[in-house]
């Protein structure tokens, strides 16, 4: 007779109360995600919205993002940069 073992209890996990918190984003974000604060996930959700309405996502390395130039003046000038440099940039143009 084989015994039960005792089931584990999980707990839900808690996302970061620091991502959570709305940041205001500058006027060259502002042109992208709108200009009143957000929390940083929302507002990364906002670039992705518009990078693939304007189909901004490069074709053959979907990792890199063509900057147009409303996303060039967020990106320091760069016409490419992989979405996780794009946080970094990003991150610059957010006020608490």
């Amino acid at each position: 007779m084989a015994t039960k073992a005792p089931t584990k209890k999980t707990t839900k996990r808690k996302p970061n109360a620091a991502f959570l918190k709305p940041v205001t984003p500058d006027d060259k974000l502002a042109a992208v995600v709108g200009a009143k604060p957000l929390p940083r996930t929302e507002i990364v959700s906002k670039l992705w919205v518009y990078i693939k309405k304007n189909g901004l996502q490069d074709k053959k390395e979907k990792t890199k993002i063509n900057a147009d130039e409303t996303l060039k003046a967020i990106f320091d000038g760069k016409k490419q940069v992989t979405m996780f440099e794009m946080n970094k940039y990003v991150s610059g143009h957010l006020k608490a």
